[in-house]
């Protein structure tokens, strides 16, 4: 069935150039082209279902077909060879550590910006700044414990940062849930090609959260902090709660007495000491922040200060993944460790740059331009795909507020084989969104969500815009 796949000129994934299969690649095809289409459909019909039956979802906000998806998981895996994972795994750690770094400067004697690094501006005026945070010791001085970190090669294959998602990063769940999808349909094919494991995600996240636990609690409780059933990433929140074998609560579980956390229960209140929240600083104590908030914790803020309750990721990390410090990451990393970058960004320009707002304004159709603290393919403009009117549009908004904006090239991801229908095989682009978390050491879990763009051309990989996602095999070796 893969015999015919072209690549169409772009950088693909499995293919090189003249269609040649990549070596790491041989095996998967060897024994996956011993199927026949029938039975390849069969299997695509099988995950679909068990997807279905055990509610593998995400929500789209303000759909009018319904809020709730299946998410679309597309059969043939994006294999990466040990030889390139390291590479990624070091540039990943380093990038985190970095970003820690920053964090904890930025809120204590902030010497990036005395030193003139990154302009004071752009800090005073984040979104996610929190001023009432200064000079507040973090357990264990973690900020980010949990990164999403989004990567993409461009038409050389050179791996890129797109951007980390510093605050409420979501997917891993669909990474544990593709993994053993694939494993049913393919249960011989993981040991004769060599694929490392990802199942030890829920209890390396345990881990790192019971290690920032409060000082002195020898055995901690943990929760994990929802929204609730109408957000987005519900099924994510259940399914971590139930792998790591811990409770997951809304706010009002939760109750604040003498500046310490407990959760109701059935047998009276019980002491909670670490929360994953997957809650956004702004509705997470509505005495501090939004005071119209439903899903927060009254005095949460409180205890938290009184060091007395943990939180991950800590408040105050968005700024850290505001699209606008995203450019600055690559001198973070040589102001903090005195090293050039390993992963490379995106070339970024800066709307409240005055050269770089004239070049923006006057190349929209060549542009990609973002809104700063947007996520999920949302506040975009594809220049190249865009209407005179959505171009007018954006740049009034650009304008109108230019810290609130940065564009990028565009960039064609590179693009891999994906089942279109009829046992035939297209290319489709894709990115790649590994996990990291930053407890007691860096731990990655080898691969992540490959997110790929289901529509034919489309460079948007986001769930909540018609894209899917596909297993990632990292390799024990090169082939």
């Amino acid at each position: 069935m893969l015999q015919s796949y072209d690549p169409n000129g772009f950088f693909d994934e499995m293919a090189s150039a003249r269609g040649q299969l990549r070596p790491h690649y041989d095996k998967f095809a060897r024994l996956f082209n011993e199927l026949t289409p029938a039975e390849f459909d069969e299997k695509r019909r099988a995950v679909d279902l068990a997807f279905l039956r055990q509610g593998i979802t995400f929500n789209v906000y303000g759909d009018k077909e319904g809020t709730e998806r299946i998410f679309p998981f597309d059969l043939i895996p994006r294999i990466i060879p040990a030889k390139e994972w390291e590479y990624i795994e070091r540039g990943l750690i380093q990038r985190i550590t970095a970003l820690n770094l920053f964090l904890h400067d930025l809120y204590h004697e902030q010497k990036i910006v005395k030193d003139g690094i990154v302009p004071s501006y752009y800090i005073l005026s984040g979104k996610h700044f929190r001023r009432e945070f200064v000079n507040f010791e973090v357990p264990k001085d973690i900020y980010i414990h949990i990164c999403g970190t989004d990567l993409i090669r461009g038409g050389d294959g050179t791996w890129m940062v797109l951007e980390d998602n510093g605050r409420t990063p979501s997917g891993v769940s669909y990474v544990l849930e593709n993994r053993r999808a694939l494993k049913r349909s393919f249960p011989g094919m993981f040991e004769a090609i060599g694929v490392r494991p990802v199942d030890q995600y829920p209890q390396e996240l345990l881990k790192m959260l019971q290690h920032i636990a409060p000082a002195g609690v020898v055995d901690p409780t943990v929760v994990l902090l929802t929204p609730g059933a109408h957000n987005s990433a519900y099924f994510e929140h259940t399914y971590l709660a139930r792998q790591m074998g811990i409770e997951i609560v809304e706010g009002r579980d939760l109750v604040v007495r003498d500046a310490r956390v407990s959760m109701r229960t059935t047998k009276g209140l019980q002491p909670v000491h670490v929360i994953y929240r997957r809650v956004d600083d702004d509705f997470l104590d509505p005495t501090v922040f939004r005071r119209d908030s439903m899903l927060g914790v009254p005095g949460l803020i409180h205890a938290y200060r009184s060091g007395n309750v943990s939180l991950a990721n800590s408040i105050g990390t968005g700024i850290a993944d505001d699209k606008v410090m995203y450019h600055f990451v690559p001198k973070m990393i040589k102001y903090y460790l005195g090293q050039d970058p390993i992963l490379p960004n995106v070339p970024t320009y800066l709307a409240s740059e005055e050269s770089d707002r004239k070049y923006i304004v006057e190349n929209l159709d060549k542009l990609v331009v973002k809104a700063a603290n947007e996520s999920g393919g949302y506040g975009m403009l594809m220049g190249p795909r865009s209407t005179k009117a959505e171009q007018d549009q954006f740049r009034e908004a650009v304008l109108k507020d230019p810290r609130n904006y940065i564009a990028q090239p565009m960039i064609s991801l590179s693009t891999h084989p994906t089942h279109v229908g009829d046992g035939r095989f297209e290319g489709r682009h894709v990115d790649l969104r590994p996990f990291v978390l930053y407890g007691e050491k860096p731990v990655i879990v080898p691969g992540g969500l490959t997110r790929v763009a289901l529509r034919k051309g489309s460079l948007v990989v986001n769930s909540s815009q018609g894209g899917g996602s596909k297993d990632t095999w990292v390799l024990y070796g090169d082939e």
